[in-house]
């Protein structure tokens, strides 16, 4: 039954349309958004064991066809070759058009499905600031970049206002994926239907405001900004963007070129002017829960950022002295990474991204690669290292899909070592990483985290 406010209020707009709209008769879609930094679309499709079809929302995703299937148990998700995410949430990165080399920021970016399709259309080149507010699922969003062996994000787990002070005019492309009401997901998540309330909506468009504001002044001249949320409230959606647009006449709107979905709608901008055609919007009766995006531009000869303040950087800076033992450990396992240069975090040994990061007051949880630890003379590599790099490595332990290894592995037990030899390995499935082992006596010793295994 659904909330007695929202409904009033959709009948009001709607009309006729409402009954058809919000009475879809399928069932709630699953999907999956396959890992760039991984394989392409056609390659996981002839790789898969469970049955899916493409999804019409964004060309990486496709929609899982059986009911009983458990995405995050099987091989491929522990190895980041997708992410399990609702159809249409993929659609909103993928409007941002991000090439390698730029500077991209995701601005509430947990749990992590839209940063790591940012993370692909970077190819591992420029720079990822993937940003949550909330500490425990920042938290979630670091562990799930790197599973999707994301080598230059920086996580960081801050205020939108913290970052813009430090981030003026800085980034080519940012995403916001506000928080909002969350009306298109009332029929998977029973939060969302028991909570949602008038003041609800009021509250989230009062935040999605300030953090479209922030948003706003860390988007560099000419660049793209795209605003996204999964609830159908007007003052969330519509005249969020009429409203913003009122305020700053450097931005402009583009049309969304999508064969999803329809166009906004009139009666749900306040009042303000906007051209509804070119914003979109998905409802529960399109093959999917809900979605809302609009895509804008900051004018070429928008103010530019200002000078540099003369502070330190993080990232490219003078490279600090090479550790011995990372270098003795990367002259035998991943050779291709041995001339990088690398900096020091505490005990913890970092590949930085190579773009300059400003310092800031924002709280930073990863920077780039972890590689691991140098501890009396050897070097203990960290899963991060083999989840982004692990492919490379010269010393391999190889599963497919089918070796009952491949589970017993997950389960966090040794295997037998077939083609590996003695020392540190990657153990991948299909060639795709599962993270370190290492090998002794013709057996891989498990290091995959114990967090993370399937102990059930």
């Amino acid at each position: 039954m659904l909330p007695e406010y929202f409904e009033a209020r959709e009948r009001a707009l709607l009309g006729d349309r409402f009954d058809e709209i919000y009475a879809p008769k399928e069932a709630p879609a699953r999907g999956i958004t396959v890992n760039g930094l991984r394989c392409l679309p056609e390659e996981f499709e002839k790789l898969a064991d469970f049955s899916l079809q493409p999804s019409p929302f964004c060309k990486e995703g496709f929609v899982v066809l059986e009911p009983e299937f458990r995405p995050g148990r099987h091989p491929y998700h522990h190895a980041g070759v997708f992410y399990s995410q609702e159809p249409s949430a993929s659609a909103p990165a993928a409007l941002l058009d991000v090439q390698p080399g730029m500077k991209v920021l995701d601005l509430c970016a947990a749990p992590g499905g839209k940063s790591s399709q940012l993370a692909a259309a970077l190819k591992g080149q420029g720079l990822l600031v993937s940003n949550e507010y909330n500490a425990a699922r920042a938290e979630a969003l670091k562990s799930n970049l790197e599973r999707m062996g994301a080598a230059n994000a920086l996580v960081t787990n801050a205020d939108t206002g913290v970052l813009a002070k430090s981030f003026p005019a800085f980034f080519d492309r940012v995403l916001v994926d506000a928080p909002c009401s969350g009306e298109g997901m009332f029929r998977k998540e029973p939060q969302a239907l028991s909570q949602h309330c008038e003041a609800l909506v009021k509250q989230c468009a009062a935040l999605g405001e300030e953090i479209l504001e922030n948003a706003v002044s860390m988007l560099a001249p000419g660049g793209l900004l795209v605003f996204s949320t999964c609830t159908f409230a007007p003052e969330e959606d519509e005249e969020q963007v009429a409203r913003l647009l009122d305020r700053h006449p450097e931005m402009t709107l583009l049309p969304i070129k999508a064969g999803f979905g329809s166009p906004g709608e009139e009666n749900r901008c306040g009042g303000f002017l906007l051209d509804v055609e070119k914003v979109r919007r998905i409802w529960p009766s399109q093959s999917s829960e809900g979605h809302f995006m609009a895509l804008l531009q900051k004018s070429g000869d928008a103010e530019p950022a200002p000078a540099p303040s003369g502070k330190k950087k993080k990232g490219s800076q003078k490279p600090e002295k090479p550790d011995p033992d990372w270098q003795a450990f990367a002259k035998t396992y991943f050779p291709q990474l041995q001339e990088k240069s690398t900096r020091k975090a505490g005990e913890m040994l970092l590949l930085v991204p190579q773009i300059p990061i400003p310092e800031g007051k924002y709280r930073a949880l990863r920077c780039g690669v972890t590689l691991g630890a140098g501890r009396k003379g050897r070097f203990e590599p960290g899963h991060h290292l083999f989840m982004a790099f692990g492919a490379q490595c010269t010393n391999t332990e190889r599963l497919t899909l089918a070796d009952e290894r491949t589970a017993a592995w997950l389960r966090g037990e040794e295997i037998e070592a077939r083609t590996a030899q003695n020392g540190w390995c990657t153990v991948l499935v299909d060639g795709f990483p599962l993270g370190a082992g290492k090998v002794s006596g013709g057996r891989v010793k498990n290091h995959y985290p114990k967090a993370l295994r399937n102990l059930k």
